[in-house]
């Protein structure tokens, strides 16, 4: 009797075995590390930002105190009004946002049509000069700082927003690649039907080919205007009066010839990013859906 119970519970404890998960299974998938990674990789990029929002929200004691604070104790919520009081932060501000809007306009017109021009028409040269295009992205800016400025001084445009604001009008080659490898991904049959159904050149691009890149265009305006917004050295050089300064330039003029309450200077630099952190989040879902359109098709 004893031998056949212990043979009748043979197959019953296979089976068991067979169920229970083997030391194999309890492996962490390869994706959690790379979450993880990721996660501390932001926690990095973040940090800034929170310790300038940390710092805007604190008092000059509290700020000076050693070791720093984590969080404010007491959020001096007054920082914010009165750095806007500190500093000519309205002029600044306005400055800003007429150059951020001129370049912006002039990267969403230029770059698409420039684009087109490289991806959905044939003409001779074509390839040699897109590559002399991308060829001026290795070109580093101080070596056209003389010529540049030799140019708009002989134009009279010195000390205006002018040079700020047309060359965005002349394309970016940065803009034009990624406008070109989206217009690479549409099917030619669209261009061609329309073709067909008497569209001249211009109404196939404005009404045909435009329409389908929106995403593309979302990223081109999201770069050009967080590059505008923050841009130092352009309106460092071609801008004399402090009246015409932008916030990039305003904040570190003050910060130089005036006593700086550090308090108020993080709370500037943060009203400065919001926008820009506004900008991105109102075109997220354009924005990724461009740069990975961008980069798979071509």
């Amino acid at each position: 009797m004893t031998v056949a119970r212990e043979v009748s519970k043979t197959p019953a404890l296979a089976a068991e075995r067979q169920r229970a998960p083997s030391p194999a299974q309890f492996r962490i998938p390869q994706t959690l590390w790379v979450r993880i990674g990721l996660i501390i990789a932001a926690a990095m990029f973040v940090l800034p930002f929170y310790w300038m929002a940390n710092s805007a929200l604190k008092g000059i004691q509290e700020l000076s105190s050693i070791p720093p604070t984590l969080y404010p104790h007491v959020p001096a919520w007054d920082n914010f009004v009165s750095a806007v009081t500190y500093i000519p932060f309205g002029t600044f501000l306005t400055n800003s946002i007429i150059l951020t809007t001129g370049v912006t306009i002039g990267a969403a017109i230029s770059n698409p049509l420039i684009a087109y021009g490289f991806s959905r028409i044939r003409w001779p040269g074509r390839d040699f000069v897109f590559g002399i295009v991308m060829a001026s992205i290795f070109l580093p800016f101080p070596v056209l700082i003389v010529a540049l400025f030799d140019i708009f001084a002989k134009l009279q445009w010195v000390d205006t927003f002018l040079p700020l604001i047309v060359p965005a009008f002349f394309g970016n080659p940065f803009f034009i690649f990624l406008m070109r490898q989206y217009f690479l991904g549409l099917p030619m049959e669209i261009s061609e039907q329309a073709r067909i159904d008497g569209a001249n050149e211009f109404q196939v691009f404005l009404f045909v080919i435009l329409p389908l890149a929106k995403p593309a265009v979302a990223v081109v305006i999201i770069f050009a205007a967080v590059q505008a917004w923050g841009e130092f050295l352009t309106p460092l050089l071609f801008l004399q009066d402090e009246s015409k300064y932008p916030l990039s330039i305003g904040l570190q003029f003050y910060r130089q010839s005036h006593d700086v309450a550090y308090n108020l200077l993080m709370a500037a630099s943060t009203l400065i990013v919001l926008p820009i952190i506004g900008l991105f989040l109102m075109f997220q879902r354009f924005f990724i859906q461009g740069v990975t359109a961008g980069s798979l098709k071509g």
